[in-house]
């Protein structure tokens, strides 16, 4: 009798250990303990996974769209020069989120999906989030951009908790919230006036002045690091315009520009690790007449 019954068992499916979770959204998700096959929603997540995962940071993906070779190709072609496998992960879509296909997700047969917090809103009452879930796939939303001052730390937690790596996480929670800390201190006893701050998202890759951040985003690391936003209570969404006549008005103190762009982007602000400072600072300076002869 208890051969036959160590037999039964021995046939029986293991169970699959699970956790449960909270995302960015407040979401209790249950996933499965260390999962093996991830869809990420944005291919430039691998920043973050870096923090987490030990070697290639997207061991475990199978899906992702396609940004950050479109968005950010120097960081793509370092990546998939130390790690090929990175360059076969099958695209789920391009570079936007309204792309994503839940058919092609599930057919990827992952045990977890992970997303930006931004993606669909409200999740659960999307047909992308039925669908999901009718496949019995969790996802998790997590936010490092819409609300990062807020949501960055909880957010490598629950990462670092669903990829079972909660160590490597801590000790990058730890070093940044030393150096957060170190700004809050340097701040505290300062009640002079704060200089205003004009902030220019992707210089040179627009024709027309000036895409910017109101609220969010980088607009809160400006006011924590004690900025006055020009664009702050001008428009109600995170993302959008100033005009040029509202820049000159507001007479910034400080000018910040983003870019990405790689040394083959002649018109565009190069920033990254192929481009060092020399090129950064010719080419800032040439992206900025442009853009200012454009909006004249």
């Amino acid at each position: 009798m208890k051969r036959v019954l160590l037999t039964l068992l021995l046939l029986l499916p293991l169970a699959v250990q699970s956790k449960t979770l909270t995302d960015s959204l407040q979401r209790q998700v249950k996933v499965p303990d260390n999962p093996q096959r991830i869809v990420i929603g944005e291919s430039r997540m691998i920043y973050t996974l870096a923090l987490v995962e030990d070697g290639n940071p997207a061991k475990r993906v199978v899906g992702w769209p396609a940004d950050l070779r479109n968005l950010d190709k120097q960081t793509w072609d370092r990546y998939v020069k130390a790690f090929p496998e990175i360059g076969k992960i099958t695209q789920i879509g391009n570079s936007n989120f309204s792309q994503l296909n839940a058919e092609k997700i599930i057919a990827l047969q992952p045990d977890l999906v992970i997303l930006p917090v931004y993606a669909r809103t409200p999740p659960n009452s999307s047909q992308f989030m039925l669908q999901l879930q009718a496949a019995n796939i969790p996802v998790l939303f997590l936010d490092f951009r819409v609300n990062p001052l807020a949501n960055t730390v909880t957010s490598l937690r629950t990462l670092g908790a669903a990829l079972n790596d909660e160590a490597k996480t801590e000790r990058f929670i730890a070093f940044y919230q030393q150096h957060m800390q170190r700004i809050r201190d340097r701040l505290a006893n300062w009640h002079g006036t704060r200089p205003k701050v004009m902030l220019q998202l992707h210089l040179g890759k627009k024709a027309e002045c000036c895409t910017t951040v109101a609220h969010g985003n980088l607009a809160d690391l400006i006011a924590f690091a004690g900025g006055d936003n020009i664009a702050a209570g001008r428009f109600p969404a995170v993302f959008g315009q100033l005009n040029p006549e509202a820049v000159i008005a507001a007479n910034p103190d400080i000018y910040i520009a983003t870019g990405s762009s790689g040394p083959e982007e002649a018109s565009a602000l190069q920033l990254g690790p192929l481009v060092n400072a020399e090129q950064a600072k010719a080419t800032f300076l040439r992206a900025l007449a442009l853009d200012t002869t454009v909006s004249a």
